[in-house]
């Protein structure tokens, strides 16, 4: 289906804005939809299925209307991944440094909804789906609002499948490394000063798991992420933490497990033994809430597809082999004759 539109009245600023450098935001429309755009001057033409054209279309219409001013390309990436986004205005109001925070899914809605509502929630999703930032906002507004007096951020120290051997520094350089997405997430949130402040006053707190045996949180607001690398014992060691009036948020994606391929998860083992525990909500996000390159959701459904596959393969008793390296074939035939070493006489 072709699609045609003039923007009207022209405006070569917005025009500029709306294609973007050299027709990125074109260009990131073009892959994330499968349609082709074509422009001249202020007529553009848009070539693919019909529903696909159709919301190529109407993105290039929002897209000129915000066009006043250069459209950064997280904008274009989040409207992309905006599929059946709730409009402005639904789910809770974080007051953080990020005036314009709000749920860009249906699923992260309801994410924060259960925060609000529960002692204990689960967030289990895909890389990029906000589990970590948003859980992270949620503490920050909890603090500014005084309804806790601390944040404690917390997350297993496991190393991605490489072996880094002694790092170097005192205990919070150590440990730095393993906490440095937590980091990220409050200096956007609250900006350096207000972070740094916050660690002199005892209001921030960033800890490995290793060091939560044997305390009671009590008015505080504790975030356990990565919790895919946890054992069951630390993660009943970590739920065991939480005191009066505090708020446990536990994070992870099973899909990406560090531990030793014959060591249970904690978050998997939690999942499966607290589903009906009451006060306690888990929530289920997928690829459809992934917030970051449109690329990011389709390899997620690439390795989800590829591992459903292995799975039916092994119900089936057909699990694909290994090759088998080739092995150089034993010399054969009668070895060859040594010559004759010739005698000499005297």
């Amino acid at each position: 289906m072709i699609l045609r539109h003039i923007f009207s009245p022209p405006n070569n600023t917005r025009l500029g804005n709306l294609c973007g450098p050299t027709d990125a935001h074109l260009r990131s429309i073009e892959a994330a939809l499968e349609v082709r755009i074509a422009h001249r001057h202020e007529q553009f033409k848009v070539d693919g299925p019909k529903a696909k054209a159709q919301r190529a279309m109407e993105m290039l219409q929002a897209l000129y209307e915000m066009a006043a001013k250069p459209i950064p390309d997280e904008v274009v990436q989040l409207m992309l991944a905006g599929d059946g986004a709730p409009e402005p205005g639904d789910g809770p109001s974080l007051s953080t440094r990020r005036a314009d925070l709000k749920p860009r899914s249906v699923n992260q809605a309801l994410y924060l909804d259960n925060i609000a509502q529960y002692d204990i929630t689960i967030g289990i999703g895909p890389a990029g789906t906000g589990k970590t930032y948003l859980a992270v906002a949620a503490a920050v507004d909890a603090l500014h609002r005084s309804a806790v007096q601390r944040i404690v951020l917390t997350r297993p120290a496991v190393e991605a499948g490489e072996r880094l051997g002694f790092l170097p520094g005192d205990l919070n350089q150590k440990v730095d490394p393993y906490l440095r997405p937590l980091y990220d997430a409050l200096y956007d949130l609250m900006g350096f000063e207000q972070v740094q402040k916050a660690f002199e006053r005892q209001a921030l707190e960033i800890a490995p798991l290793a060091f939560m045996r044997g305390r009671t949180l009590n008015n505080a607001f504790v975030i356990l992420d990565e919790a895919q690398n946890t054992t069951p014992e630390q993660m009943k060691m970590f739920l065991t933490r939480v005191g009066f009036g505090t708020k446990a948020v536990i994070t992870g994606d099973v899909s990406q497990i560090d531990l030793p391929k014959t060591q249970l998860s904690g978050l998997i083992d939690a999942e499966r033994t607290l589903r009906r525990v009451e006060g306690i909500a888990i929530t289920r996000l997928t690829s459809a809430d992934i917030v970051r390159h449109p690329l990011v959701a389709r390899i997620v459904d690439a390795y989800d597809a590829a591992r459903a596959q292995e799975e039916i393969a092994l119900a089936l008793g057909s699990a694909p082999t290994l090759p088998v390296p080739e092995v150089a074939a034993p010399r054969t035939g009668l070895p060859k004759p040594r010559a004759q070493r010739s005698k000499t006489t005297v």
